[in-house]
């Protein structure tokens, strides 16, 4: 029951200044109606056809991306970077996400596996469950008949095979070729070309006719033996490394029989070599141009070319003109390029930040997980990306990342099936600490809570078997 006085103190209110609450009737509307009322807080997805990566963290819906679906339409080009701390869950999309597109027929991926523990890269368990064997390129396997890649392979072109000649002696040197190596190399590799026909052409050819060059070189330009071999002495002892120096074995023969490039996934295992050395973005040129002249083909097969530890590429100003060209060329035949980079800070700061900066642009989708305040700042203006995404990315957890799709920017978590799960997580828990296996356990309790978002995925994937070349719509 009101107090009196109070009841008294309204009743006077109301007498001079008339009433002073209104009291509203409850109106029934339908959900149709109302819904104007509150206006929409997450924005538009990609469409329903591709492959699914998870869940837009803000609405709940599921998050599907395919740049072959996208391309011409979202997407200029079909080309994707990936940001991030370790530990963040970069390598869990890589491998789900490479996992789930092979599932369409017209799909084939090569993957350049740059990690790795105990003797394999990491992609080693994916790749025998797929029944695939690795191409492990190893110094250490010369004397055993390792894997060979032939620069000179009678199925790259002759301009291809210089080209790459060229690059790996620029990437070794740390400088450009001056006029007079360039043509020394041109005239040996020439000479070599046209000399042998019985057999593959390999480096040591090229070697010893720069150390030994013919007179009818000298006499096409009037000028003397001696200032051929000279001009041609620093160009042979850097290919002398790949000959008889610390990379043998992996490139001075003839291409080793038997590499499947029609297998639906191709993995060039690069974990024995020292990523920090001059030899990883040597390897990285090589394999590129081997693959540009011998694997992409226009033959309407969509191909993914995913490269961990890509900052060797894009950090050399020699291999990276050689992807941009790759990059270039490749779109048009149906490839899309993926960039896996911890910091962006690698490649802008670097001494290719024109070239990087180009490859860039042409990346239409980024991905990015946690950084820290300072890095995020560096990568939002880099990207330009909007204030709200770039303060949020220090505070992201692992599995969730900003995306940012051409300008269609959403914090999307990444979910992985029960089914994906032992061949993302490989045995790297059983040499963790036991604060790791805390963390992990943690993590663990944490998936669990998604189990029935996760059986969502399981449901869309297997929805996709069995679909043919030309359909690539997630049911």
């Amino acid at each position: 029951m009101r107090d009196p006085m109070s009841a008294l103190t309204d009743a006077f209110t109301a007498f001079l200044f008339g009433k002073v609450e209104t009291t509203r009737l409850p109106v029934r509307t339908s959900t149709g109606q109302a819904q104007a009322v509150y206006l929409p807080t997450a924005a538009p997805g990609l469409g329903d056809s591709g492959v699914i990566i998870g869940r837009e963290v803000y609405s709940g819906k599921g998050y599907i991306y395919d740049p072959f679906q996208l391309y011409g339409q979202q997407l200029p080009a079909p080309h994707w970077l990936v940001l991030g701390e370790s530990g963040n869950g970069k390598s869990a999309l890589e491998k789900t996400y490479v996992l789930r597109q092979l599932r369409f027929r017209d799909r084939q991926v090569v993957v350049l596996d740059a990690q790795g523990e105990d003797g394999v890269g990491e992609w080693n368990l994916i790749a025998q469950e797929l029944g695939i064997t690795p191409i492990r390129l190893d110094p250490t396997a010369a004397l055993d008949m390792g894997i060979r890649l032939n620069p000179l392979d009678p199925a790259i072109t002759t301009t291809g095979q210089l080209a790459l000649l060229r690059t790996i002696i620029e990437v070794a040197m740390g400088h450009g070729l001056d006029e007079r190596s360039g043509f020394a190399l041109k005239v040996a590799h020439a000479y070599v070309n046209e000399s042998i026909i019985d057999r593959q052409p390999v480096l040591t050819d090229i070697v010893e006719q720069l150390r030994h060059p013919e007179p009818e070189s000298a006499e096409a330009m009037n000028v003397a033996i001696d200032d051929v071999r000279a001009w041609g002495l620093d160009v042979a002892l850097v290919l002398d490394r790949l000959v008889d120096g610390d990379l043998r074995g992996m490139f001075d023969g003839p291409t080793t029989v038997g590499i499947d490039l029609d297998a639906p996934l191709i993995v060039f295992d690069l974990s024995h070599i020292d990523r920090n050395s001059i030899a990883m973005p040597i390897l990285m040129a090589i394999v590129g141009v081997w693959l540009e002249h011998t694997w992409i083909r226009p033959d309407r097969k969509k191909r993914i070319f995913l490269v961990e530890e890509a900052w060797h590429i894009i950090n050399s100003p020699f291999v990276a003109q050689l992807f941009q060209r790759l990059l270039k060329f490749g779109r048009r035949l149906g490839l899309s390029f993926v960039a896996v980079v911890h910091h962006l800070s690698d490649v802008v700061d670097g001494a290719a930040a024109k070239e990087a900066a180009a490859i860039l642009k042409m990346a239409s989708t980024r991905t990015i997980y946690a950084q820290k305040a300072d890095e995020a700042r560096a990568t939002g203006q880099v990207l330009g990306l909007p204030r709200w995404a770039v303060e949020i990315i220090p505070s992201l957890t692992p599995g969730i990342a900003v995306w940012d799709v051409n300008g269609n920017v959403q914090v999307v978590k990444h979910l992985i099936t029960e089914t994906e799960r032992p061949l993302v997580f490989t045995d790297r828990a059983m040499t963790e600490s036991s604060s790791d296996l805390a963390d992990d356990a943690l993590r663990a309790a944490e998936l669990e809570a998604e189990e029935r978002a996760a059986a969502f995925v399981e449901q869309h994937l297997s929805d996709v078997d069995g679909y043919g070349p030309s359909q690539s719509t997630v049911a």
